[in-house]
C-alpha cells in the first residue's frame, strides 16, 4: 500500500501507471478537489449538465467519471446515466452513489454503436496515452444527432491570471495536496499535465478531427476550465 499512496504516473501516461496513480488517491478524491478548487468544482460541474442540456430518458455515457459525483449531477436532468472510468478503485470508492458503473477503457469503449444520446468527459482526456482515439470512440458510441461535451482544464485567457495560475499549479498546489490527499504525488503529475495540455483552440481542432461536428468551446473561470462542446451529424 505505501508504494500506491507514494505513486504518480508519468507524462507518458501508460494506462496501468494512471490507473495506479488514481486508485491511489481515490478516498479522498472528492475532497481534494474541492479543496484545490476553492469548491469552484461544484459550480463546473453544475456547467457541464447545463451545457449537456440532457432530457429526462436520455442516455449518456459519463467517462473517466471516478466516483461517479458527476454522474449524479446528470442524473439531476432526469437522464439515465452510466459511469465508465478505468481505475477500479475510483469506481469501488462511489459505490454508495448508486449509479450504474463500468470498468472501461476510453480509448476501446465496450458499447455499441449509436447508443448514447449524449457523452462527457470530465478532466479525464487529458490522462488518456491517446486522447484522439478515445474522442472517435466515444464519437462511435453517441447515437446521430448526439452531443459530446469535455470539461478541462485549459489556458487561462488573460495574462495575469494565467501567470498566477501557473504559479499556483506548479508552486502551491502540490504542498496543498499534501495536506488533503492520500496521494499527493499524483497532484505533481496533474499540474504538469494541465501545463502540457492543448489550448482551447488546439482541443476544438482535435474534437473536429476525430469527427465531431459545430465544435465551440466556453470558458469557466477565466480559462482555467474549459467547456468544448460538439456534434454528430
Amino acid at each position: 500500500m505505501a508504494k500506491t499512496e507514494s505513486f504518480r504516473a508519468s507524462l507518458d501516461k501508460r494506462p496501468h501507471e494512471v490507473a495506479t496513480m488514481f486508485d491511489g488517491v481515490a478516498k479522498r478524491y472528492d475532497v481534494t478537489n474541492t479543496v484545490l478548487s476553492a469548491g469552484q468544482d461544484r459550480y463546473w460541474r453544475w456547467a457541464t449538465r447545463k451545457a449537456l442540456a440532457l432530457r429526462p430518458g436520455e442516455r449518456v455515457l459519463d467517462l473517466a467519471a471516478g466516483t461517479g459525483v458527476s454522474t449524479v449531477e446528470m442524473r439531476k436532468s432526469g437522464a439515465w446515466c452510466v459511469a465508465a472510468d478505468f481505475a477500479k478503485g475510483m469506481l469501488e470508492a462511489g459505490r454508495s452513489r448508486q449509479v450504474p458503473m463500468v470498468n472501461a477503457d476510453a480509448t476501446a469503449l465496450p458499447f455499441a454503436d449509436d447508443v448514447f444520446d449524449a457523452v462527457t468527459i470530465s478532466y479525464g482526456l487529458r490522462n488518456i496515452s491517446e486522447p484522439d482515439v478515445a474522442l472517435r470512440e466515444m464519437f462511435r458510441v453517441t447515437k446521430p444527432g448526439g452531443r459530446i461535451v469535455v470539461a478541462e482544464f485549459s489556458t487561462p485567457v488573460l495574462a495575469p491570471l494565467r501567470t498566477v495560475y501557473m504559479e499556483y499549479l506548479m508552486r502551491a498546489l502540490p504542498r496543498v495536496a499534501r495536506s488533503v490527499s492520500s496521494n499527493p504525488d499524483a497532484y505533481v503529475y496533474l499540474a504538469e499535465s494541465i501545463r502540457v495540455w492543448p489550448n482551447q483552440r488546439q482541443l476544438a481542432v482535435r474534437l473536429a478531427d476525430a469527427g465531431w461536428s459545430g465544435v465551440k468551446w466556453r470558458n469557466l473561470t477565466g480559462g482555467i476550465v474549459a467547456l468544448h462542446r460538439g456534434y454528430k451529424l
